[in-house]
Parts: structure tokens; sequence; C-alpha cells
């Protein structure tokens, strides 16, 4: 029961902080946001049909100015 008045004492005097309790990080720093950036899925090696066919229409755009 004392401790619980000191403690209340001692809310009185100083007060209550509310600050941030430390340093925080993001936490999507560094990370693919979308699947569509990942590697294995622009290439298509992750056996989807659909990714395969885009990764196809990608390097064919890619080598349009190859051609010329």
């Amino acid at each position: 029961m004392a401790d619980e008045q000191d403690d209340f004492q001692l809310i009185l005097e100083n007060g209550i902080s509310f600050g941030r309790g430390g340093e925080r990080k993001d936490a999507n720093e560094g990370k693919v946001k979308t699947k569509a950036k990942k590697k294995k899925y622009i290439t298509g090696a992750h056996g989807s049909g659909s990714a395969k066919q885009k990764a196809k229409y990608r390097e064919q755009r890619a080598n349009r100015h190859k051609n010329k």
C-alpha cells in the first residue's frame, strides 16, 4: 500500500511521460511490395502459366530495340 502511494506521489510531482518507447524500425524496409517485382515472378520461374506468358511478353518488349 505504501508503494502505491509513493508511486502516486511521484506521478503527481513529476507527471507521466507518454513519449515513444525507443527506436522503431520500418517493418517494410527492404521488402518487395508486390509479386511483380520479384525475380522469380518476372522470369516465370515459379510455375504459373500466367507469369510465364507475361515473362515472354516482357522479354519481347525488352528485345524490340535490338531488332532494328
